[in-house]
């Protein structure tokens, strides 16, 4: 895939999706375990479904999803739609270089 499409899906939709996703499973977690616990879970599970294409794809992006799930975790307290909005912005924009690439490159 490439042009405008592929930059949509790498850098809006994929972020969307997976912060929705996120935030389903770290709900889950916060139920019973510790937020600290929950977080490092989530990012942990994060790199594991991102190695079924790389090994390497996977150790990588741990730490980006560390982060992502520290966001949500934090601006939940402000709601849910508002933490999605926050971890799916930031997420787009970290994907919005590579996707980029990988469209107009």
């Amino acid at each position: 895939m490439k042009g405008p499409m592929a930059f949509f899906m790498l850098a809006v939709f994929a972020p969307f999706v997976e912060t929705l996703i996120m935030a389903g499973l770290l709900s889950l977690l916060l139920r019973f375990l510790a937020p600290a616990t929950s977080v490092l879970l989530s990012a942990l599970a994060w790199g594991v479904a991102h190695s079924s294409m790389a090994l390497g794809w996977g150790l990588v992006i741990w730490w980006p999803f560390l982060i992502f799930s520290t966001l949500y975790v934090v601006w939940r307290q402000r709601g849910f739609w508002v933490a999605v909005g926050i971890v799916a912005t930031t997420h787009a924009l970290q994907n919005m270089g590579p996707g980029l690439l990988v469209a107009f490159g």
